[in-house]
């Protein structure tokens, strides 16, 4: 089991993964040639007509979810840190319950394209849109930002070509997806995605254990026997208990208030196809997790820490390292492919949710205040996803060889705490009104943004400051029940019967379908 030397073929241009690469890139054209001449109204292009199956949309779900984070980033963390890198892995996955008991069927049977049509159904259109719209394009801007810097970064080590180009590269190409074929091309790009990103994770893992007498307990018991138990025991990434529990809140509750995934929900026939894809999802990501942490475990021990910081420093090459260890250049470029191909998908998906939140909840309903036609709006839409596609791209060139990694992070946090507490109120609570809402999503954005200025990640991380004012790394620990007390302050200050009034037909709705 010797370490993998310094030298590796990563940042020479490698055939291989430009093959992998361009036929997956004429894979995803034809699928976006065959969408676009089925895209013709709004519904096919924020919803693909609610034609896609329970099945079909839970990998397309689990496809979104997975992003690079997800693939390099976790076993990076592993592969660096040992046990600590798993709780990214669980707080992520752990958040699909919450999805699956309480968002998807009333999301599915109150909404139309966003999740804002949730939270306004019976509440005034424009504030809450407004503010809607506001924490939508923050979390999108962020998780956006950190893909396209990945995307660069993969692409200037793994083809040789430079970091301006792929970035450009990746641009293009997601406006073309989202313009052209709106939901339904996104969702086939997703689902080729999921099923490459599945099939490459399995393999590898499975040539993992196959130096191992296939026992994951044996490959564990060999990273603690070359670098210690510490490393199958917490403390070494977050040793602090209320950084780790903040965290975990983040990433649980985050999901499922994630503009992109929850903009899944609307592309089935009914509520019980969303509870059905759900599951799927979740199944597919927590068997995906489970084989990146040994993927994480398998680069400790036959790359080394050291060999995969030597690549990078945040040591997110330690799957395409471990691919070349195992497989040589040809797997490496398959694997730099399969990763590639993953941040492409989710800019689409990110995209998308982007242009809905635009032109639908900003133009149609707060500019136009509810008077624009579908021909109208599904113009602005795709007017919307150029703008964003080049703005995606001048920021991943701005952000050039910046950490972002606490950009995921953030976007999480925002989640968390602007567009999930604001949900969960409109569904469940009777007294909930239109300033409530309001106060709600902008006290969690705007206290999130603060707030992670102000904490370690920035101050001292980043901008390499001693101290900082806020303690935490991440701030959901206080900005997620802050957004909850904003909107039960201000609701409960100013009440509005008439709001109030409107909630039985809400949840006559929520369990009964549109046709209640």
């Amino acid at each position: 089991m010797l370490a993998l030397q310094v030298t590796t073929k990563i940042g020479d241009p490698n055939a291989v993964a430009m093959g992998f690469f361009f036929l997956f890139i004429a894979t995803t054209l034809g699928i976006t040639w065959w969408a676009a001449r089925r895209t013709r109204t709004t519904e096919h292009f924020y919803a693909a007509g609610r034609s896609i199956t329970p099945g079909q949309n839970g990998i397309a779900l689990a496809g979104d979810y997975m992003s690079a984070a997800s693939f390099l980033g976790i076993a990076g963390l592993v592969s660096t840190t040992g046990f600590d890198g798993l709780i990214y892995s669980t707080g992520w996955l752990v958040g699909w319950p919450v999805v699956l008991f309480l968002i998807a069927e009333p999301l599915r049977n109150l909404g139309k394209y966003t999740f804002a049509d949730v939270v306004a159904v019976r509440l005034q259109q424009t504030p809450v849109r407004l503010a809607a719209a506001v924490g939508t394009l923050a979390t999108v801007s962020l998780y956006l930002i950190a893909q396209m810097v990945g995307a660069g970064g993969l692409i200037r080590l793994m083809f040789g070509i430079s970091y301006e180009a792929a970035v450009v590269i990746v641009g293009v190409a997601m406006i073309a997806y989202v313009l052209f074929g709106g939901m339904l091309a996104t969702t086939w790009v997703q689902i080729v995605k999921a099923v490459l990103l599945l099939g490459g994770a399995a393999f590898l893992a499975l040539l993992v254990l196959s130096r191992f007498n296939w026992s994951p307990t044996a490959l564990f018991a060999a990273a603690a026997d070359k670098y210690g138990e510490a490393v199958l025991a917490p403390g070494r990434l977050v040793s602090k208990p209320l950084d780790a529990i903040s965290l975990g809140l983040a990433l649980m509750f985050g999901t499922a208030g994630l503009p992109h995934i929850l903009m899944r929900f609307y592309t089935v026939p009914d509520s019980k196809a969303a509870r059905t894809s759900v599951f799927y999802a979740t199944g597919l990501i927590g068997f995906f997790y489970l084989m990146t942490f040994v993927l994480g475990f398998g680069a400790m021990v036959l790359v080394g820490p050291d060999a995969i910081r030597g690549v990078e420093p945040g040591g997110n090459m330690a799957a395409p390292l471990l691919a070349e260890f195992l497989g040589g250049t040809p797997l490496l470029g398959f694997i730099a492919a399969v990763a590639f191909a993953t941040i492409l998908a989710v800019v689409a998906g990110l995209t998308l949710s982007g242009a809905a939140a635009l032109s639908h909840d900003l133009w149609v309903h707060v500019v136009r205040r509810g008077k624009a036609d579908a021909v109208e709006e599904l113009r602005v839409a795709r007017v919307a996803t150029v703008g964003l596609g080049l703005v995606g791209v001048l920021l991943g060139i701005t952000f050039k060889g910046q950490n972002v990694a606490f950009m995921v992070g953030l976007a999480f946090a925002i989640a968390a705490s602007a567009n999930f507490p604001a949900l969960i109120l409109a569904i469940f609570w009777r007294r909930y009104t239109t300033w409530g809402a309001v106060a709600s999503m902008v006290v969690g954005t705007v206290g999130t943004l603060v707030l992670i200025y102000l904490s370690p990640t920035l101050q001292v991380d980043i901008l390499k400051h001693a101290s900082a004012w806020f303690p935490l790394r991440n701030p959901a620990l206080v900005t997620i029940p802050l957004s909850f007390a904003a909107g039960i302050v201000v609701s409960l200050l100013a009440p509005k019967p008439a709001e109030a009034e409107g909630f039985d037909r809400v949840a006559r709705r929520m369990h009964l379908g549109p046709s209640a």
